[in-house]
């Protein structure tokens, strides 16, 4: 592995061998070349990528339109490549862009870890911390923290995107994603972070005029409210996962539009534990057990671009999101 040098915000030079993967002669490695990259210069490469233009590069970093050009082509005139083809209002990566991308920010991981150690834990994490996690569980579970986080650590900043689809997290640039679905094979690092049941619920009002329902075949006959994108509800029977399909009159693409409907007393929804917990705490829905067969069960996954240099920010972020979710993790599922 080719040896790069870098350069602290202290004016000297690092050593860097850590690569995601071997790294691309077409930025350098031959003949021992070695180059020279300022890491304000790597930011602003992944800022400029992150935020889709050069002028979110700038308002992310503090810094000038002017001196955020400056310091692009600067980083590119080091590697000897074009990294972004630019026009007035965004920019996009070359092929070669796109193959340094992964190792600027390891580079940029490793030098804030560095900072961290040598940081007063007094003073808390720093950078930015970006996240995503779905739009109702963010809204319940997420956004509570956000308050002290800020007041713990006042050198971070967040930004939390909160939708109910699966984002490339690697070609995102975000340090963590909060998942509920089961997971997908992948080369992405996934943490269990608490049990997340499904629950088959409905309003007392509704189950008092049409009942609740007893075996799974009993769902037939009541109306179920679903996700427009699942079709088919999972169930264990015994040893065997079976999947039922439901033919409702009211679907939602949102978790948020089911959970109402249901509220609204419109028929059963099969949710999960942590998007409905007020409800079932008030009373507002109750939890339907059938005697043949269980909802299958989900988990909440905090799903990590790389095990390698993870982020003071984000072990910050995990860590609180964990023990907030073990307060609170069901006891009767």
């Amino acid at each position: 592995m080719a040896e790069h040098t870098f350069v602290a915000d202290n004016g000297k030079e690092y050593n860097s061998c850590a690569s995601p993967k071997q790294s691309p002669k077409s930025i350098g490695q031959h003949n021992g070349f070695r180059y020279t990259m300022n890491i304000t210069d790597i930011a602003v490469f992944v800022a400029a990528h992150s935020g889709g233009s050069l002028a979110s590069a700038a308002r992310q970093m503090g810094m000038t339109p002017m001196a955020v050009s400056r310091g692009l082509a600067a980083l590119e005139r080091e590697l000897g490549v074009r990294l972004m083809h630019r026009t007035t209002r965004s920019v996009s990566l070359t092929p070669e862009g796109e193959e340094f991308l992964p190792y600027a920010r390891t580079i940029l991981d490793a030098s804030e870890e560095a900072r961290g150690t040598l940081t007063p834990a007094s003073q808390g994490a720093t950078g930015l911390l970006r996240v995503t996690a779905p739009a109702a569980f963010g809204r319940v579970s997420v956004m509570p923290l956000i308050p002290l986080l800020l007041e713990q650590n006042p050198a971070m900043r967040i930004e939390l995107q909160l939708s109910d689809t699966i984002v490339d997290i690697a070609g995102s640039g975000i340090d963590v994603a909060i998942r509920i679905a089961p997971l997908r094979d992948s080369e992405l690092v996934a943490r269990a972070l608490a049990p997340n049941p499904r629950v088959l619920c409905a309003t007392p009002e509704y189950l008092q005029r049409h009942g609740a329902p007893k075996m799974l075949a009993d769902l037939e006959a009541h109306a179920c409210l679903r996700l427009s994108n699942m079709a088919h509800w999972p169930f264990v029977v015994g040893d065997q996962t079976r999947s039922v399909r439901i033919d409702g009159r009211f679907l939602c693409s949102s978790i948020e539009g089911v959970r109402t409907a249901c509220l609204q007393g419109l028929g059963l929804a099969l949710l999960t534990y942590w998007d409905v917990r007020a409800e079932l705490t008030d009373g507002s829905l109750v939890a339907i057990d059938l005697n043949d067969a269980n909802p299958q069960q989900l988990s909440i996954w905090a799903v990590l671009p790389t095990r390698k240099y993870v982020p003071l920010r984000v072990r910050v972020f995990l860590d609180m999101l964990e023990q907030s979710l073990a307060q609170d993790a069901p006891q009767q599922f």
